[in-house]
């Protein structure tokens, strides 16, 4: 007889290296947005961004189950998304600065990055966009029996968009090996889902579309991780769709030109008080994977990272006025 390991799935499921890098891309997302926001501030940035912070656990334990050879599309907060699938942080901030050298050569900014090469197609600016085309990602891999599984991030305000019922409803048909992963962060701009959603919980609405439907504390790494993991494994094995609701916050507004005036000062420090970078962190050294010096360790070369990734980015070419209209899809076919 053994005796049960009563360890969070996270713990039994990803060994110890895993789980570090885990918790690095973890703080790489914090420091990513911060540093973003800090350009933004002193005029290095232009237009708008929207940052996920407070929110590093869904985007990262989403993305634990998947290789390069799955999908994910994201939404218009997708920067943890980005580096969750593996994103190049230089790259990454050129694509904020305008430059040449980001991943859609200073074109899209940050709603629109993208990585094929590591199965990322792409954030979106359009509330629910990514739906639809993770399901047609989903469609492609099942038709080629690449065995590749499409994850759908998307944010609350989403799940009332026709995309949503559209998306569900054909993948459930087709039993597509698609994720749909809400990222309930209580908030649709400045609507909360008390006056926008009907159910209680969005991940209720997957009965409606004959698939599992599991609500989770969106700030806990293990739980998403185990939530998403099962969804992966029940797509992979090609019983079809599932929707997993992770329940997290945002600490910043919705965009930079948010004066967050709908929320309290006491709502948004109760949500900073359970910071699901802290609560991994602790769940790490709890069980003997981590010490303090490997975590001191961890966060500085994610500040080391980020802070070379401005630095390329600073350094990296301007597009050539002569060449606005490459890789622009329409202009160039104009």
């Amino acid at each position: 007889m053994t005796e049960t390991d009563n360890r969070p799935f996270a713990l039994r499921k990803y060994n110890a290296e895993q789980l570090k890098t885990a918790l690095y891309k973890m703080h790489l997302i914090r420091l990513f947005e911060e540093g973003a926001e800090d350009s933004y501030t002193r005029g290095l940035i232009h237009g708008t961004m929207h940052l996920s912070i407070g929110q590093e656990a869904s985007a990262v334990a989403s993305c634990m189950p998947l290789s390069d050879s799955d999908y994910i599309t994201s939404t218009h907060r997708g920067h943890g998304h980005c580096i969750g699938k593996g994103a190049d942080v230089k790259r990454m901030f050129a694509e904020f600065f305008g430059k040449e050298d980001g991943y859609c050569h200073g074109r899209g900014g940050s709603m629109h990055i993208a990585d094929v090469s590591k199965g990322n197609l792409g954030a979106n600016g359009i509330v629910g966009g990514g739906l639809p085309i993770a399901t047609g990602a989903a469609l492609t891999a099942k038709r080629l029996k690449t065995g590749a599984v499409a994850v759908c991030f998307f944010g609350d305000g989403a799940n009332n968009e026709g995309a949503f019922h559209e998306s569900l409803n054909m993948a459930s048909i087709w039993k597509l090996p698609v994720v749909y992963v809400c990222e309930n962060n209580r908030y649709g701009m400045s609507t909360s889902t008390e006056r926008s959603t009907s159910v209680s919980h969005i991940a209720d609405r997957a009965a409606a579309y004959s698939m599992p439907g599991t609500t989770v504390d969106g700030n806990d790494f293990s739980a998403v991780a185990e939530a998403v993991d099962t969804a992966v494994q029940r797509a992979r094995n090609g019983d079809g769709p599932s929707l997993v609701e992770n329940l997290t916050y945002r600490w910043r507004g919705h965009s930079k030109s948010d004066r967050n005036r709908y929320r309290t000062k006491d709502e948004i420090e109760s949500w900073i008080e359970k910071d699901p970078i802290k609560h991994f962190h602790s769940q790490l050294t709890e069980h003997g994977i981590l010490s303090n010096s490997e975590a001191d360790a961890i966060a500085e070369a994610a500040h080391q990272e980020v802070q070379n990734g401005i630095a390329f980015a600073q350094a990296s070419p301007a597009p050539s006025t002569s060449e606005v209209t490459r890789y622009v899809y329409g202009a160039a076919q104009a």
